[in-house]
């Protein structure tokens, strides 16, 4: 569980955004996934803090951060927070919608960035999306539309399992959590409510420009949409890495948080100082 002790908030151009920051040496950045907020990351900050100092914010919209008022980019937002917070060149690690936020983070904010760790996230291709995924699309839209938020939660947390199990296989805990984050994020915004968020473009073409290193940490069970988002964008990079956890889906960092820390951490020891 997050110490309430280690979450500030920084006054951003449109209102707080909530991190938490604890520890010492060089920066970690965590970026959580949609719909759930920086306790995704709470099993892992304990393993990582005896050697960097981990930052972990709440993306705009989600957790204890401020809604957004007009247009954003949330690349903007993580820039701003990191200069205010003159940590230098980070290792962002992001899963899903923080694996694109830190893949953007790259390319627009290059002089943030020391080596970028994505799991679940890469270089979308609309055209590649196997049915699984578009089926939890479909449902994840009717329910958005009927207004029906339990529905919704429940086809939220149905990701945790993936394609290849049912929830009954999969940690009842982490079930548990996703869905009190995805119900807290979800609560905060309105049906009517417009998506503020402004896309970076030309993904694909500019990620071959990245030279940090760049590791994927996949879920083996993970949809095969998201395995080959993160296949794409190391294929496109100079120095690029992929590693499997076994037996997990879309949040390996959750369900196998040592395993998921013990690749990153190897890794992480093999980078230039």
């Amino acid at each position: 569980m997050t110490d309430a002790a280690q979450v500030f908030m920084f006054e951003s151009a449109d209102g707080p955004l909530a991190y938490r920051d604890v520890g010492t040496g060089p920066p970690l950045v965590l970026l959580h996934g949609g719909f759930t907020d920086h306790r995704m990351w709470d099993d892992l900050v304990p393993l990582l803090t005896a050697g960097h100092r981990v930052i972990a914010p709440d993306a705009r919209g989600h957790g204890r951060s401020a809604n957004a008022t007009k247009p954003f980019r949330p690349t903007d937002d993580l820039a701003a927070l990191l200069r205010h917070l003159d940590t230098g060149p980070v290792v962002l690690v992001g899963m899903s919608m923080g694996g694109a936020t830190a893949v953007d983070t790259t390319l627009e904010h290059p002089d943030l960035v020391r080596a970028l760790v994505v799991s679940g996230a890469g270089i979308t291709d609309p055209e590649d999306t196997d049915a699984w995924t578009l089926d939890i699309q479909k449902s994840w839209g009717g329910t958005l539309a009927a207004g029906d938020i339990d529905g919704w939660v429940d086809v939220f947390a149905s990701v945790v399992a993936g394609p290849h199990r049912t929830l009954d296989e999969v940690d009842p805990e982490v079930v548990r959590r996703v869905r009190e984050m995805a119900r807290g994020t979800i609560s905060k915004h309105t049906p009517d409510e417009p998506d503020r968020s402004v896309p970076v473009t030309d993904i694909p073409a500019r990620a071959k420009s990245i030279t940090v290193p760049v590791l994927a940490i996949n879920g083996a069970l993970d949809a095969a949409a998201q395995i080959a988002m993160a296949d794409r964008l190391v294929d496109a990079v100079a120095d690029g890495r992929t590693i499997t956890v076994e037996g997990t889906a879309h949040y390996a960092n959750m369900e196998q948080p040592r395993v998921f820390t013990k690749f990153l951490l190897e890794w992480l020891s093999d980078l230039p100082a």
